[in-house]
């Protein structure tokens, strides 16, 4: 008996997508990772001037990956970024907050597909890279074997990038079981490669 391949279709995140996508999101990346209150923000941050950087994948008409992106312009650097060591200027870059896939559908290309689509629509608002903070405690160091596959480069390890939003936000994360320790490794993927 022959299994059916699952059909996997993208599409841009809506208002109505908020529940599902706090839920993935939380699943894969810990207790109030996501909210309503930063999800809409997250919403905002990732469209510009008609286009949404946000992207979600389901398969089998059921959700099962998400990436929010942030537009040009709509991001701030922090204590956490290096722009002196990073590729091109600020204003050619977005920035990819969160990527999350269930953990039933990895495998199927989702987390590239994903990518794919937001880097398509950064690129209409001019952007030349991306800039991303990636889990580097995630399991089997996923998040980082998955952006380095997709050309990420590493710009610098940046240790309690959570710990703030763990004590402050009510963050909690699924590795440390609490207080997040866990370092960000702040990675551009350029767009011309």
């Amino acid at each position: 008996m022959t299994q059916k391949q699952p059909v996997v279709t993208y599409r841009e995140l809506t208002a109505a997508d908020h529940a599902a996508v706090i839920e993935l999101g939380n699943r894969v990346h810990g207790e109030n990772y996501l909210t309503d209150e930063n999800l809409a923000d997250y919403m905002q941050r990732g469209q510009k001037d008609g286009v949404n950087l946000n992207w979600l994948a389901f398969v089998d008409d059921e959700l099962a990956g998400i990436r929010l992106t942030f537009a040009p312009g709509q991001w701030e650097i922090d204590d956490y970024c290096t722009p002196e060591a990073w590729p091109v200027a600020k204003e050619n870059m977005c920035y990819f907050k969160c990527s999350a896939v269930a953990e039933i559908s990895r495998g199927l290309g989702i987390g590239r597909g994903l990518l794919e689509r937001s880097t398509a629509a950064a690129q209409k608002l001019g952007c030349k890279a991306g800039l991303a903070h990636i889990w580097m405690q995630s399991p089997n160091n996923s998040a980082y074997s998955y952006f380095t596959r997709c050309g990420g480069e590493m710009i610098q390890e940046h240790p309690g990038r959570w710990y703030e939003l763990s004590i402050h936000g009510g963050y909690h994360c699924p590795v440390c079981d609490g207080i997040c320790h866990c370092t960000a490794g702040e990675m551009v993927l350029r767009f011309d490669r």
